[in-house]
């Protein structure tokens, strides 16, 4: 490996093409480029844009740095965020026995193996992108997210291509609500993410503090206290960026999709199946809805198997 090479170990059990297809689901996702067998992500390493390439390896994953020069504390952050980012410390086998043994979705740890829980680890990024997505189909929020970290998100060039970085909160603290309603935000979006920048561009609100919280209900509740965050963007924050393993999204269309899907329930108002669903997964609540939710999609070998019956 040359010196711009370092190698991210994982112990268990991990699949990065799983991995690959969540973060590839045909969305016009501006903040990462995938390739068969690649990720290229640009981030802000100790205040200086830097492009990273990540790829499978036989112990793990290599992450080699195409531009920016990190100093060595810069490396450490980069292999601690791709660890976070793809949650590659987790050790999947109490999950997968917890799923072996239903009778319904016992087929998961064999179809999904080594699908990781992939997050967010900025959390002012989860926030900003759950209000986005509030009321409005994931196109058109992807869509509204890629005129925002356009507008006022850093970037890096590298091979003629140009890679984005999500804007910090002090970017965004000072953006008058005008500006956001040109990109087609609601004038409520608009108005609840410049609050919300200025609470974090303040230090009244990051990660650090939130995960010192003592527990779930404490954490929840200091969110759903910011302007704009209602239970579902709370939840949906705390399982994508603090990787809340009980915290589920109730609610959630994508969810109650697959929940029906599996005839675990049959209207979707069944709060009492779901619950009694989810209290078998103690500990595991946030894996098994991103589970349910990658249930949703095909696998490449069941939309070649599809297409080649619609010809």
């Amino acid at each position: 490996m040359n010196i711009n090479t370092q190698l991210v170990s994982v112990d268990n059990t991990f699949s990065f093409e799983e991995c690959l297809w969540f973060l590839n689901r045909n969305f016009d996702d501006c903040l990462h480029e995938i390739k068969h067998d690649y990720i290229r992500k640009a981030l802000l390493v100790e205040g200086k844009p830097v492009l990273i390439e990540i790829k499978k390896h036989l112990n793990g994953l290599v992450v080699e740095m195409l531009s920016g020069t990190p100093a060595p504390s810069g490396e450490t952050y980069i292999r601690e965020y791709v660890t976070e980012w793809l949650d590659l410390d987790r050790d999947l086998q109490p999950f997968y026995k917890l799923l072996a043994n239903h009778a319904v979705l016992g087929y998961m740890p064999e179809k999904y193996a080594g699908l990781r829980l992939i997050g967010i680890p900025d959390l002012f990024e989860a926030l900003v992108w759950s209000i986005i997505g509030q009321q409005i189909n994931l196109t058109f929020a992807y869509k509204i997210k890629r005129r925002l970290v356009e507008a006022y998100g850093e970037s890096i060039r590298f091979e003629n291509k140009l890679y984005h970085i999500f804007p910090t909160s002090k970017s965004l603290a000072n953006t008058e609500i005008q500006d956001l309603r040109q990109m087609q935000f609601s004038g409520k979006k608009a108005d609840y993410l410049i609050g919300l920048a200025q609470l974090f561009d303040a230090g009244l609100m990051n990660k650090t503090r939130l995960a010192k919280l003592p527990d779930l209900s404490s954490r929840q509740k200091a969110l759903t206290d910011i302007r704009g965050i209602g239970i579902w963007t709370a939840n949906y924050a705390l399982m994508k960026s603090l990787k809340e393993t009980s915290s589920i999204p109730h609610g959630d269309a994508g969810l109650l999709n697959a929940l029906k899907a599996h005839r675990i329930i049959e209207q979707k108002t069944d709060t009492e199946s779901i619950s009694y669903l989810f209290s078998g997964f103690s500990g595991w609540e946030s894996y098994l809805v991103f589970y349910l939710w990658r249930s949703l999609a095909p696998t490449e070998n069941e939309k070649l198997h599809s297409d080649i019956n619609s010809i």
